[in-house]
């Protein structure tokens, strides 16, 4: 019974490892590599975002995904098709000029609320900043005559 209750542990550690693994390939996979859904695609973009990425004939893609859906049905490439849809980020709208604009095109598609406290804290910023210029501007040091 002991051994039993041990084996069970085992496994679900090592599904649970392998599951990790898994998810931790395709986040980098669908983030660091650069792959975006495209913007000018017909459904969710998927297959013109690979094509792009992979520089292959977004015709010759979309072929080879519909032939594969019809002799497949549709659990294995709808469901993946469906699924890479909802995982891989859209590409940006304007092109990402150095490391910060995808820092902070990366926190704003995984967490729209920190990107928006993030530009809230710029802005912040920079009305204090504004305070005090209009302060030093004001005082008394500056008499127009």
């Amino acid at each position: 019974m002991r051994h039993h209750g041990y084996k069970q542990n085992n496994t679900f550690k090592r599904y649970k490892r392998h599951y990790t693994g898994f998810k931790d390939r395709l986040e980098t996979l669908a983030t660091s590599k650069g792959i975006y859904r495209s913007r000018r695609g017909i459904f969710m973009g998927v297959c013109r975002g690979l094509a792009e990425y992979f520089n292959f004939s977004v015709f010759w893609l979309r072929t080879i995904t519909l032939v594969l859906f019809l002799f497949t049905g549709f659990w294995p490439v709808g469901v993946m098709y469906i699924v890479a849809g909802l995982i891989v980020k859209m590409e940006p709208v304007s092109p990402l000029r150095d490391e910060s604009d995808q820092e902070f095109y990366d926190t704003y598609t995984h967490s729209k609320q920190s990107a928006v406290q993030r530009i809230k804290r710029k802005l912040e910023n920079i009305e204090r900043r504004i305070q005090r210029m209009e302060h030093t501007v004001t005082s008394r040091e500056f008499d127009w005559k």
